[in-house]
């Protein structure tokens, strides 16, 4: 039988620049079954839910429902939630952690602070404090958005947590259905897709010596699509895998082409020129959608500009 992942996998899509985008991820756990928009599809209140969406609404935050891996039985019964929030942007990435028997305590947040990179209003709202854990692996499962993230995710975060890796949960939606299982890594924010369990094994050891695992990478969610190719290509091309050595520091241009100015800590910068081009032949992109052309992000070309390198005084 032919789903969206695998014929995405046959037709060899690729992975790079298809990354959900967020600056930073808030995520509540919420046991039981999930609905398509799990948000107001859940055990959690629905109108909590919609008060959430609207108040993330345009300030870099994505909220996500999270549970531990296993079955979903939900009695109802009032118990503490985890609570994480993750800041993604290179050079200013932070993970915190807290616990609340009130999910309500959530519209206490200022969300636009806390998309900006400010941990304060997490702190001091739900008493949170820097998660000092190994990083979050967190695999969609949500097959009520489509049957792939369950088919295929549900046993990953089984295998990955019967293995003994700590950190892992279960996720709402990451996006990219087709790309199942799909994973995503917290501090660094970096999204995986076609994830099996000794190369998730391989990241969370990277992520561990803050390195980047490029191979499987969809991209980091703090840049839009075309900058998660291009950052990627950088990597590949520089041989740089320290997750805070690059960043995106601008792209200019529009859909169908960009120009995107990757630098380097050490003061290299490179162009990277972007070009959205569709997939073919046309495929779905979740199970049961009509058939349609994704679009995919293509590096065109890597150009580095100049190589500035730093006087050390100790040598002048």
């Amino acid at each position: 039988m032919s789903t969206c992942t695998s014929a995405s996998r046959d037709l060899d899509e690729p992975l790079a620049g298809t990354a959900a985008t967020a600056r930073t991820w808030l995520l509540l756990e919420q046991p039981g079954p999930w609905g398509p928009k799990a948000l107001t599809s859940s055990h959690l209140d629905p109108g909590l839910g919609r008060a959430l969406e609207a108040a993330a609404e345009g300030t870099g935050v994505r909220i996500a429902l999270i549970r531990r891996p296993g079955r979903h039985a939900d009695c109802g019964t009032a118990s503490e939630r985890q609570v994480y929030a993750a800041h993604t942007v290179p050079g200013k990435t932070w993970l915190h952690a807290a616990t609340t028997s009130e999910p309500a305590q959530l519209l206490d947040l200022d969300l636009t602070a806390l998309g900006g990179g400010d941990p304060s209003t997490f702190d001091a709202s739900l008493q949170g404090r820097p998660h000092t854990g190994d990083p979050l692996a967190l695999v969609c499962t949500n097959g009520r958005r489509d049957r792939c993230c369950a088919l295929l995710g549900r046993p990953l975060a089984t295998e990955l947590t019967a293995s003994g890796v700590d950190g892992v949960w279960e996720v709402t939606h990451l996006g990219g259905h087709r790309f199942s299982p799909t994973l995503l890594v917290l501090p660094f924010g970096y999204a995986y897709g076609r994830a099996q369990a000794p190369h998730v094994k391989e990241v969370l050891h990277g992520v561990r010596e803050g390195r980047v695992v490029v191979e499987g990478c969809r991209g980091s969610s703090a840049w839009e699509r075309p900058a998660q190719a291009a950052e990627l290509a950088v990597r590949t091309s520089a041989h740089e895998y320290a997750a805070d050595a690059l960043t995106v520091v601008r792209t200019d241009g529009a859909a169908p082409r960009w120009e995107v100015t990757v630098a380097h800590t050490d003061g290299r910068l490179w162009r990277v020129l972007v070009a959205q081009g569709a997939s073919l032949p046309p495929r779905a992109e979740s199970c049961g959608s009509a058939l349609g052309s994704p679009a995919r992000m293509d590096v065109v070309s890597v150009r580095e500009l100049r190589s500035a390198a730093v006087a050390d005084p100790a040598h002048c």
